[in-house]
């Protein structure tokens, strides 16, 4: 999970480039990956979650859109990227097709 706060100027900058990750991800549908992003209620912090099925790289590393998404990260950041590791302990179709876009 990764979590940040952009400048309020750079929302719609943000947004517009996670949409074009998933943009991508739709096209390749690269395997072992499952990935979600959510902005919070407070309209400029946004998280990350993603779960990799296999050992190995990240599929995320060979999407171009996300290389771009980093690229200037630090600048459009009030609060740069915190990644932190979880341990699923239990979920319920927290990554299901049910409702996917």
């Amino acid at each position: 999970m990764v979590r940040y706060r952009v400048k309020p100027d750079q929302v719609e900058r943000n947004e517009e480039l996670v949409r074009a990750v998933y943009d991508e991800l739709h096209r390749t549908s690269p395997a072992g990956l499952r990935y979600g992003t959510f902005q919070m209620d407070d309209g400029v912090s946004f998280v990350h979650v993603a779960s990799v099925e296999a050992d190995g790289p990240n599929p995320l590393q060979a999407v171009e859109a996300f290389a771009r998404f980093q690229d200037g990260i630090a600048e459009r950041c009030d609060e740069p990227p915190v990644a932190v590791a979880l341990r699923e302990v239990g979920s319920y179709r927290f990554f299901g097709d049910e409702g996917a876009t």
